[in-house]
């Protein structure tokens, strides 16, 4: 299925989107920046519909069984790690939930984690490096790591770092302004006088707004397979095809069924998916048979932790408040 690819350094690929309905779209907004609206040298206005990290996430989401935190049932077999928190909130997360990955505190702080972690990756404070071992031991804990890339900052002296070998983002080009607003409607009591006993925020009444969302002539996803970063990290065959055709249905899913990306920015696919090379991109429906190839070649070969979902249990507590006026802060903050 990759034979094509052995000497392309990367994958680019290139899809077409549009809103399904009307024309409007409403890009990500962020802190005090809102839209980001940009020029290029030739003075096209483009728009930054979707960042690199958030397509990240929603490619990491769409292999999730209704929303996460454990794995599709399809994709069982594939390794992660799951983590029972014990304390002032009794759940589960896992390591393709988690915003930090195997790097979570919750997992790569855990004794019974960082110790084999460790000695599989020969990683210790003044020693070079090993990035095959290292690569090797994220994919039998997570394959899903190497994806998507992991800042094992909270590991020893923090110079473990993987690069994402997937990332995407979504432009607009051409871009123009569509302003409306509206009004949150108070029927009760318009003025918000009318307040619950004990909740005294400024979210009673009417509240007009205004709104800002955008027309272009195109907007596209796109898409980069660092192939060559893959391959430097000398993995065996079978885990090297899984990590492709892993990449690749994480695209294919993503553009099936994740572009309603707020309720004001829903999108279609308008075309075929484009590709750098001559190489044509699997439906998701084959690359799902490739990857489960993949993960029982993997299994056989014993490259994956036994069994596939390594279990962790960690103790929590609240953090202690450091303004006295204010509530504790919650024990499950993610940065």
């Amino acid at each position: 299925m990759f034979e094509t690819l052995s000497k392309t350094p990367r994958l680019l690929l290139e899809q077409d989107l549009k809103p399904i309905q009307g024309e409007r779209f409403q890009p990500t907004g962020f802190a005090d920046l809102g839209a980001a609206l940009y020029e290029t040298a030739s003075g096209q206005r483009r728009l930054l519909v979707e960042s690199a990290q958030s397509v990240a996430n929603r490619m990491e989401a769409a292999c999730l069984e209704a929303g996460g935190p454990e794995i599709l049932d399809d994709l069982q077999g594939l390794p992660y790690v799951r983590v029972k928190l014990r304390g002032p909130v009794e759940t589960v997360t896992t390591s393709l939930a988690e915003a930090h990955r195997i790097n979570s505190p919750y997992i790569v702080t855990q004794e019974t984690f960082q110790k084999p972690f460790l000695e599989a990756t020969g990683y210790a404070k003044g020693r070079p490096i090993d990035w095959a071992k290292v690569a090797r031991t994220i994919v039998y804990y997570d394959p899903s790591s190497i994806i998507h890339g992991v800042f094992m900052a909270n590991l020893l002296d923090g110079r473990m770092r993987l690069a994402r070998a997937l990332s995407g983002f979504i432009e607009a080009q051409d871009v123009r302004e569509a302003a409306s607003g509206g009004v949150k409607n108070n029927a009760l009591d318009p003025k918000g006088e009318i307040r619950a006993k004990n909740y005294d925020k400024n979210v009673y009444g009417n509240v007009p707004y205004q709104r800002m969302e955008y027309t272009a002539s195109s907007i596209t996803a796109y898409f980069n397979v660092d192939l060559a970063l893959i391959r430097s990290y000398r993995l065996p065959d079978a885990a090297t095809q899984l990590l492709l055709s892993l990449a690749l249905f994480k695209v294919r899913r993503f553009l099936n069924q994740g572009l309603r990306l707020r309720t004001a920015c829903d999108l279609g696919v308008a075309g075929d998916l484009r590709c750098s090379s001559e190489y044509v991109v699997p439906s998701e429906r084959d690359l799902l048979v490739a990857v489960k190839n993949a993960i029982g070649d993997c299994a056989l070969l014993k490259l994956f932790a036994e069994p596939s979902v390594t279990e962790l249990v960690t103790e929590c507590v609240l953090k202690a408040s450091d303004d006295k006026d204010k509530p504790a802060t919650e024990a499950l903050s993610v940065d």
